[in-house]
């Protein structure tokens, strides 16, 4: 007898990701390494203001003397509705009317940590701790979604030493290697009356009173690195070109599933002979990603920046998760097709400095998602293009000390769901899914607030 009961596309979801309350920069991207760069809408890849430039374009070190460190937090404070729209069951039957209520946390907290080092004048050394990738979501167990996801609490946190070489008076280049970490941590419903149709446990489908339920947890390590390229045309022109490699990811977790609220204890043994308790692992690819940009110096008062960046969301074309104790297809392997596309974002930004202490700082953006279409968004990210308007200051207190603050306000553009746990691209018609189909549509915005403190040594 075959099963159809988990889904795990969650799982694989919230491999990839990592602490993103809708994510904030297409795909899974958090969206905000630097403080002084949010203020711009992280435009001003090529300004090398102070050491988060390791982020950015590490040859940016190369315009940074003597010790320095940067210190900042990123809040995040989103906002996001979700109106069904006639989700479903395998069978056809509607999963109700709950819409998920106030899914999306209050607020998100994301540190970040940067410090540089001058060897001599043509070396600089740097670091960088950063929190590149999450989400963090949680619907309930009676939103009409519920089978593909309940709640996801996913983190990373990525090092990232680095070096930079100053060639001449006009090219700079930058190297950095990154260790970056990742837990996942998800929840969702298992529909048991819709998995003992048709096989001959269907008399006990008036007996189950409830859903089952998966959890799941996972986290490993991944290696990558960064390289920067930054050409002075002068003391007020610079152009930067920057690549991060993709890391993949190899997370080791367990998945725990619960019957004990199905009602009847037949139909929870059933259950639970197809899909138990057992360790699981999957391998996940992080995009790599690729930029170029350009910093100048209009007058005295006035600067102007810009940045282009592409991301190879097409690396994350499926992902496979793997049971240990499986001894077929039907509760062994599965296979998610995200089938993303690559995408770009453009970005926009002006600095002008009121006084020698005041520096202002404004920008606009606009960031593509990799979702191509409805059927392949799912609920752990129901993700648009977006719309960034961004303000910031530096205000330096002395020679060595300076505090940059930001906001912005980013509109994701709204967003429908259609999407079926059809279990594409098994070769058999076994599978671990639900068939489910959540409908709906979403409407998103995001505000961030900035601090971050710069010193000189």
């Amino acid at each position: 007898m075959r099963l159809k009961l988990l889904s795990l596309s969650v799982m694989t979801l919230g491999a990839a990701s990592l602490l993103s309350s809708q994510a904030f920069a297409s795909g899974y991207n958090f969206g905000s390494q630097s403080v002084s760069a949010q203020g711009t809408a992280h435009a001003n890849g090529a300004e090398a203001a102070d050491p988060t430039t390791i982020y950015y374009n590490p040859a940016g070190m190369s315009f940074l003397d003597g010790d320095q460190v940067s210190v900042g937090m990123t809040a995040v404070v989103p906002h996001s509705d979700f109106t069904n729209k006639g989700s479903t069951n395998a069978l056809g039957q509607s999963t109700g009317n709950g819409n998920g209520g106030h899914f999306a946390p209050d607020v998100v907290v994301a540190p970040n940590l940067y410090m540089t080092h001058q060897v001599n004048d043509q070396i600089r050394l740097g670091l960088g701790i950063f929190v590149p990738y999450g989400a963090k979501l949680d619907y309930g167990d009676s939103w009409a979604g519920r089978y593909a996801l309940e709640s996801i609490s996913l983190e990373t946190i990525n090092f990232n030493p680095s070096i930079s070489y100053k060639l001449n008076e006009h090219h700079s280049f930058g190297f950095g290697v990154s260790a970056q970490y990742m837990k996942a941590d998800l929840k969702k419903a298992v529909d048991v009356k819709s998995a003992l149709y048709g096989t001959a446990y269907q008399a006990l489908i008036p007996a189950v009173t409830g859903d089952g339920s998966a959890h799941l947890s996972a986290d490993g390590w991944g290696y990558g690195f960064n390289l920067g390229y930054m050409y002075s045309l002068d003391e007020h022109t610079r152009f930067g070109l920057a690549y991060r490699s993709k890391i993949k990811q190899h997370l080791n977790g367990t998945a725990t599933w619960d019957y004990s609220q199905v009602g009847n204890a037949q139909a929870a043994a059933v259950a639970n002979a197809s899909h138990s308790t057992s360790s699981s692992n999957t391998d996940v690819d992080t995009p790599q990603s690729a930029s170029a940009n350009f910093y100048h110096d209009l007058n005295d008062k006035v600067a102007i920046m810009g940045n282009v960046t592409w991301t190879a969301h097409s690396d994350m074309d499926s992902i496979d998760i793997k049971f240990a104790n499986a001894t077929s297809l039907q509760h062994g392997d599965m296979l998610i097709n995200q089938k993303w596309k690559d995408s770009w974002l453009y970005a926009l930004g002006v600095n002008y400095k009121y006084s020698d202490s005041l520096l202002l700082r404004t920008g606009v953006a606009f960031d593509q998602s990799p979702v191509p279409d409805d059927t392949l968004r799912h609920p752990a990210l129901p993700d648009s293009d977006r719309y960034w308007l961004s303000f910031g200051a530096n205000y330096k207190f002395n020679k060595q000390s300076s505090v940059d603050i930001a906001y912005s306000y980013v509109y994701f553009k709204d967003a429908n769901v259609n999407y079926t746990d059809s279990c594409s691209g098994q070769t058999t018609s076994a599978c671990t899914g639900n068939r489910e189909t959540t409908k709906g549509s979403y409407k998103t915005y995001l505000q961030l607030v900035g601090l971050q403190y710069n010193y000189r040594f």
